[in-house]
């Protein structure tokens, strides 16, 4: 999925102190955020440098860079990006966009030998970590491009195939990454039936598992309008990490703002044109807030370790879904009902704490007090429905409120329902 095309991402220390978990050391497990390179055309070198502070302060350890062939700022920004990560320890590494874009032999290797020597350049047993958005009609090039560049360590995307798929190709790959990081179509929830089947047809080779807080993405001009079911995603996703215990994680996405599934606050100019209306005031920061605690419990291989800080971040739609039309926008990708019928007129909740106690949410003039439908290790899961219901939004836990935007009962300016989220940290 992206901005610019059609629907198509050790062992556990074994002394503790105080009943608390260690991290692991040297297991290798990292934890990558997807960045849009084709996003930045005259991009400061401030603004990396902010993306980087940010990203790392919130437990990341690199950004996948989303790269496409006709991008003429590719050179100033790919360099702006690589000096810049150079000078603060994070990694980097090149992401090929094969569906967006057409890749030539020469033009893949010029640029991994460009930046394979740089400081800030991810490696794998000294070899440059190499991935691709889709592209598995290119597999066949990749012996080449081994051979011009002292060899790489190649994780793609090769979702469309699925697992069976991929495993069919295991001979051309390092490794793979698996795109499916949201619900399907009609479905509100998923599973890890589909983790489960990589795991398996990777036969031991390491596997890059897609996690995201959100999808939803209303641009015409590439027809493209579908909202996958989020109320629990952020939630169920970093419960089914733990579970599944890949060795990398790379969360869908940083910047991808024309699909709502970005962790930061929407920078203007990497808006894509016709996303504005459901971008702009709908910051996502806050989803950050846990990850510290889920990174460190992931690399740990235990939910028990210590928790960075208490608190808390929620979500919510600033209206109900069925307040006005649709706008054309179905419940998945694919799919043909209305996303109304894919999402509940709720405020999602993780908290973290020590201690788990029941949180309060206050809607208006409406004060509901509500317990967790759902934990592991340190973080809880609530919702609160607010059918019936606006105001400002306030979310008390453990002593600490926070007020968000208010919920209207009125229809949008657009005319239609915004099916995204507004994050809120408490």
């Amino acid at each position: 999925m992206r901005l610019n095309i059609a629907a198509a991402v050790a062992l556990l220390v074994g002394s503790t102190a105080a009943g608390v978990a260690m991290p692991r050391q040297g297991s290798g497990r990292q934890v990558f955020a997807h960045y849009m390179v084709g996003l930045t055309s005259g991009q400061s070198k401030d603004q990396w440098q902010k993306d980087i502070t940010d990203a790392k302060s919130a437990g990341i350890d690199g950004f996948a860079l989303n790269v496409g062939s006709q991008d003429s700022w590719n050179a100033e920004q790919l360099q702006l990006a690589y000096d810049t990560a150079s000078s603060n320890s994070f990694n980097l590494f090149l992401s090929f966009d094969m569906a967006a874009s057409s890749w030539t032999v020469d033009q893949v290797i010029s640029l991994i030998n460009q930046y394979k020597s740089a400081s800030s350049q991810l490696k794998v047993n000294g070899k440059p970590f190499v991935s691709t958005f889709e592209g598995p009609t290119w597999a066949d090039n990749w012996s080449s491009v081994r051979s011009s560049t002292g060899d790489i360590f190649l994780v793609p995307d090769w979702s469309s195939l699925g697992a069976q798929g991929v495993g069919a190709k295991l001979g051309q790959i390092d490794g793979a990454f698996n795109w499916g990081a949201w619900p399907d179509a009609n479905q509100y929830t998923m599973t890890t039936g589909n983790d489960q089947a990589y795991k398996s047809s990777l036969q031991g080779k390491p596997y890059m598992m897609g996690v995201s807080p959100y999808f939803y993405t209303d641009l015409p001009q590439y027809n493209k309008n579908w909202y996958s079911s989020s109320d629990s995603l952020w939630y169920d996703r970093w419960k089914q990490v733990l579970d599944i215990q890949p060795e990398y994680i790379e969360i869908i996405t940083w910047n991808d703002y024309g699909e709502s599934s970005y962790i930061n606050a929407p920078v203007a100019a990497q808006i894509v044109s016709g996303a504005e209306g459901y971008v702009d005031g709908f910051d996502h920061t806050a989803f950050r807030f846990v990850l510290p605690y889920f990174i460190s419990a992931y690399k740990a291989g235990n939910a028990n370790v210590e928790l960075p800080s208490e608190g808390a971040v929620a979500w919510y739609r600033t209206t109900p879904a069925s307040v006005c039309s649709n706008g054309g926008t179905v419940w998945g990708q694919g799919g043909s009902a209305s996303a109304a019928s894919g999402t509940k007129d709720v405020i999602s909740i993780i908290a973290l704490s020590n201690s788990p106690q029941d949180i309060t949410v206050a809607i208006g003039g409406s004060t509901q007090t509500v317990s967790a439908s759902s934990s592991v290790g340190k973080a809880s899961f609530y919702q609160v429905d607010f059918t019936g219901k606006s105001g400002a939004v306030t979310i008390t836990v453990n002593g600490k409120s926070a007020t968000g935007p208010a919920i209207s009962t009125g229809c949008p300016s657009s005319g239609h329902v915004n099916f995204n989220a507004v994050a809120v940290q408490v």
